[in-house]
């Protein structure tokens, strides 16, 4: 496996642990209302990204498009989870419309993951 895939599943690793801490602090905190949210975000992108690092590796889905797509929920999913655990414990954004950016950019990475599924392979 090369570098960009290895740091793929690395921050995929990155993302679930901190979904599962999220999802601790949101069951014994008050008012966590952000918080599930933002762990739901992580833990289910962190799976995306591990499926479409392995799908792209086995030559399923084309495989730069597929990497691309992966960095997409990882950022994106680092956006809005950000946005919503920075409103929670600071009351302040992590920057104007980062959650709706890291929205946004999830559905486009969704939408690449099905271009490069369609996509054929060369060779």
């Amino acid at each position: 496996m090369s570098r960009w895939p290895r740091i793929l599943v690395a921050c995929a690793g990155l993302m679930g642990a901190a979904g599962v801490a999220l999802a601790a602090l949101a069951a014994h905190a008050a008012d966590a209302s952000r918080l599930g949210p933002a762990s739901s975000m992580l833990l289910f992108h962190a799976s995306a990204v591990l499926a479409t690092v392995a799908l792209a590796g086995r030559g399923a889905v084309h495989g730069r498009i597929g990497l691309i797509s992966a960095t997409g929920f990882v950022v994106a999913s680092v956006l809005f989870a950000g946005d919503l655990f920075m409103r929670h414990f600071t009351g302040e954004r992590l920057f104007p419309f980062a959650a709706p950016i890291g929205g946004n950019l999830l559905i486009v990475s969704w939408l690449s993951l099905t271009v490069c599924a369609l996509w054929p392979r060369r060779g």
